[in-house]
């Protein structure tokens, strides 16, 4: 479980295809607190630690995790939001975000609003449980954010200057592909009504 709040905007430094499997090394600040077997979202994907050499971590993306986030997409250099697995006595400051990343969706505008800036995304139609509410959670590439001109397969959100440095949105431009984690509690409202309005 994670809070959605990105504890840095790390590097990728290498990436190695293996059958349908991706490994995918990065280089963060927090590299020699972690451990084998321990789970890292990255952009909002929960991943595994495999290996620790260094300052270098390996985790391995498997085919079904490459076709729902945007992981397949990173390349050298990349940075990628990282988070470790909230622990039971601290404070939730995000909300409940599971790492498991349930579409992709393109961002279709950034614009600046004085000091901050709002992102347009939008997202393909498919499941009753993919929705938004105005001022509800969402998980965008692991960043926990406030959903503001909630629409049927879009929405926005507002960044602060802070957001807008610490994680990868500062590299977002219309066009890029993010992950999306739809509020878990929403996810299991719209499956309860989908089967009462079935019997």
């Amino acid at each position: 479980m994670f809070s959605g709040i990105v504890e840095e905007a790390a590097t990728l430094v290498g990436l190695v295809k293996d059958r349908d499997n991706l490994h995918i090394t990065m280089r963060c600040s927090f590299t020699s607190e972690l451990k084998i077997d321990q789970s890292i979202s990255h952009n909002g994907v929960c991943l595994t630690v495999v290996n620790i050499d260094g300052d270098t971590y390996t985790v391995t993306a498997i085919r079904e995790t490459l076709l729902k986030s945007n992981l397949g997409l990173l390349k050298k250099g990349d940075k990628v939001n990282l988070e470790r697995s909230t622990r039971l006595d601290s404070r939730l400051d995000g909300h409940m975000v599971q790492g498991h990343v349930d579409l992709t969706a393109t961002c279709k505008e950034v614009s600046e609003a004085d000091g901050s800036w709002y992102f347009t995304f939008e997202y393909e139609p498919g499941s009753e449980e993919h929705i938004t509410v105005e001022k509800g959670s969402v998980s965008v590439n692991g960043v926990s954010l406030t959903v503001v001109n909630s629409k049927d397969t879009s929405f926005q959100v507002a960044i602060i200057p802070f957001t807008y440095e610490v994680t990868n949105f500062h590299q977002f431009v219309p066009g890029s592909v993010v992950n999306l984690e739809f509020d878990i509690i929403g996810k299991y409202i719209a499956r309860i009504l989908k089967a009462q309005m079935g019997k």
